[in-house]
């Protein structure tokens, strides 16, 4: 807070015992009392004492930081250092001061800067400001509209007012009229400031103040720049879309932190960068801003920081504290499960490692082998298992056993999740593909040298590289593979982390077998550990396909909560381990995959591939076949299975589609071959 704004009284009623008559004002007459002693030698009196009035009570004249007024209400201040988080590259310090026994607690990319802070949010306990109702409440404290931020009850200590010098008058001091003397002198010991001295400095313009007060409540970023002066913008992307229309994404770093916003000119999006920033820092929402198409949906820092805490401990635990030879990874996955926004009831139900997919030569036509061992996709086959296990809960003869099932019956048939039982995806990293690629995760302060290049595949869908690290977009029209090509050294194509959870969001997680029983089922958020960047990880995942059209009861275009970390275990430097782990919440050990052959270090099938997926949905069609005919007669193909969901299918080619129109690419099947097996 600027000393500027520090409230100067405007009520007359305030002062009991000498109000000032404007009469007397005019005539420029005074009360005549006694001085004990002349302000300076040789100098008018009056002209002197009005000078140096003025200098007391005009703090902007000579304008001190947060810190000055602090040491000056209450010298000998202590700051302690709290903690350093954040990244080495962009660290953020907390810095705490005790002051009238409560504690105050400011950040900042510096030292000083978060010690600043503190210092400003300790003033703000007890400094008045203009407006003060309208100032508390966006300074994000907790008040009685009826609370009279006006009053002068209390008194500021003698500290405030001393040693001030003497200056020279402003360009505004057109007007000197005597005051009298005993009455500054009271107004003092009262420690007031006066408005009445604002009288002295000539006709203020109030037109042109109301017009600048109206102008910041309703532009966030003539109000973001009034809290945090000094902000520069940077343009992050310019495109084109359909019919020529732009659209850009502006930027800016407040306080260590960056946010963003989207819209068709950069004055747009300007307001909505500083919208969300106003939001997020001072609790502040303009009525008349109107919300962005691309605006992020945030998870709450502390629960976020919780979802990875207990992903982290999980591990920690299966790994013997970090010491088994399977505690190696590049990235890590889990998803934990909640009841609303409970910590306390939060369960982690998988966990998994793994960075790389399978070999095209080791492609299986049995459905023995898991083709993409990416953390965040075996995650992914963990939870279908988890529904699995669930399912066969619901469908167990002890009431025990349905009642502790996530799964409620459905009176037309099929299940449908419990409520309030959300489901969260933590991944230590940025997903693979357009979310990692584009995703300018910090804004530096020279913002010329941070300009995001328009790529020409921004938004793409891209593809992994066979025993390889890293994506590239899709090249061909032409999205089948076929089988004989990979067998004879054609790379076998996957598509990316990125564009898989973009997928997730149309179609659910359940897949296409489990979905002839159960509705779609959604995250509800993503935790991102690193390389993260809210706006464009929430742009490739959701708002890539706003137009996919209606879609039919029960799916939706899910709108996923993000958020990162406070603080992120340091990335881990080599080659990335040849293995991928899988942790399911039921199981006792970790299970280990070779990631070039899908399968387990024995060589023998894993839990989560298909055959094993095909297996246990045949015994839930056989059990709910009897309940349900309409189920009808199981089929013994794979590929024929995954068509009884007739819904999820024609969702899954609305969603194709709707990538094409966006000039997104096509999506690259697998060879159809590897999904014509029989169950044995």
């Amino acid at each position: 807070t600027s000393s500027a704004e520090v409230k100067e009284n405007r009520n007359i009623g305030n002062l009991e015992d000498h109000p000032i008559a404007s009469t007397d004002r005019a005539r420029g007459g005074t009360t005549s009392s006694k001085r004990k002693r002349p302000l300076e030698e040789g100098n008018n009196g009056h002209f002197c004492k009005l000078q140096l009035i003025w200098k007391k009570v005009s703090w902007s004249v000579t304008p001190k930081n947060a810190l000055v007024q602090l040491h000056e209400l209450k010298p000998g201040l202590q700051y302690k250092m709290v903690s350093q988080t954040g990244p080495v590259h962009a660290p953020v310090f907390a810095v705490a001061v005790e002051v009238n026994g409560l504690t105050f607690e400011g950040t900042g990319p510096t030292k000083k800067k978060a010690k600043m802070r503190a210092a400003e949010l300790a003033l703000k306990s007890f400094v008045q400001f203009p407006n003060a109702c309208q100032a508390h409440f966006a300074m994000g404290n907790c008040i009685s509209p009826s609370t009279d931020f006006t009053s002068d009850q209390a008194d500021f200590p003698d500290t405030l007012f001393k040693e001030f010098e003497p200056s020279t008058h402003s360009e505004d001091f057109s007007v000197y009229n005597p005051v009298d003397n005993e009455l500054l002198s009271t107004a003092y010991r009262h420690g007031r400031l006066l408005c009445h001295t604002l009288d002295l400095v000539g006709h203020a313009k109030p037109g042109r103040h109301r017009m600048a007060k109206a102008e910041s409540e309703q532009n966030p970023v003539v109000l973001l720049n009034e809290l945090r002066s000094g902000l520069r913008y940077v343009c992050l992307s310019e495109t084109v879309e359909k019919q020529h229309i732009k659209s850009f994404v502006m930027a800016v770093r407040v306080d260590g932190r960056t946010f963003e916003g989207s819209g068709r000119s950069k004055k747009l999006a300007k307001g909505q960068a500083a919208q969300a920033a106003l939001q997020a820092l001072f609790n502040i929402r303009l009525p008349s801003h109107i919300p962005s198409r691309s605006k992020c949906h945030h998870l709450p820092q502390d629960f976020a920081d919780s979802v990875y805490q207990m992903v982290a401990q999980k591990f920690q635990e299966l790994t013997d504290n970090f010491t088994s030879m399977h505690a190696r990874h590049k990235t890590l996955a889990g998803i934990v499960m909640t009841k609303g926004l409970d910590i306390r009831q939060a369960q982690v139900i998988v966990l998994s490692s793994g960075t790389k997919c399978i070999n095209g030569e080791y492609i299986n036509d049995q459905g023995l082998a898991v083709n993409d061992c990416h953390a965040e996709i075996v995650a992914r086959r963990a939870f279908v298992h988890f529904l699995y296990s669930q399912l066969e809960l619901h469908l167990s003869k002890r009431r025990e056993d349905w009642e502790r099932s996530i799964f409620v019956r459905l009176k037309e048939g099929g299940y449908r999740l419990r409520e309030n039982i959300l489901f969260h995806l933590y991944v230590s990293t940025s997903p693979c593909g357009d979310a990692r690629l584009n995703s300018p995760y910090e804004i530096t302060t020279d913002l010329n040298s941070s300009k995001h290049i328009v790529r020409k595949y921004r938004g793409h869908l891209r593809t992994k590289i066979e025993s390889g690290e890293g994506t590239i977009p899709v090249r061909c029209h032409n999205a089948a593979q076929t089988w004989d090509g990979v067998l004879l050294g054609e790379q076998l194509i996957t598509m990316s982390c990125t564009d898989k959870i973009a997928r997730w969001n149309i179609l659910g997680l359940q897949g296409a077998l489990l979905s002839s029983f159960i509705e779609p089922m959604y995250l509800h958020s993503i935790i991102v550990g690193s390389l993260y960047h809210t706006g464009h990880l929430s742009r490739v995942m959701s708002h890539r396909i706003e137009d996919i059209g209606q879609l039919p009861a029960s799916y939706r275009r899910n709108q996923l909560l993000l958020s990162g970390v406070s603080q992120a275990d340091a990335r881990q430097p080599g080659k990335s381990p040849g293995f991928s782990v899988n942790w399911i919440a039921g199981s006792a050990e970790l299970e280990v995959l070779n990631a070039s052959t899908g399968k387990r270090s024995c060589g023998g099938p894993s839990r989560l591939c298909k055959h094993m997926f095909f297996t246990r949905w045949a015994r839930l069609h056989g059990k709910l076949s009897t309940r349900v005919p309409s189920h009808g007669e199981m089929p013994s193909v794979y590929s024929e299975a995954k068509l009884v969901a007739q819904t999820y299918q024609s969702v899954k080619q609305q969603l194709f589609k709707a990538f094409q129109r966006a000039g997104l690419g096509t999506w690259v099947k697998k060879p159809p071959e590897q999904d014509q097996f029989l169950l044995t």
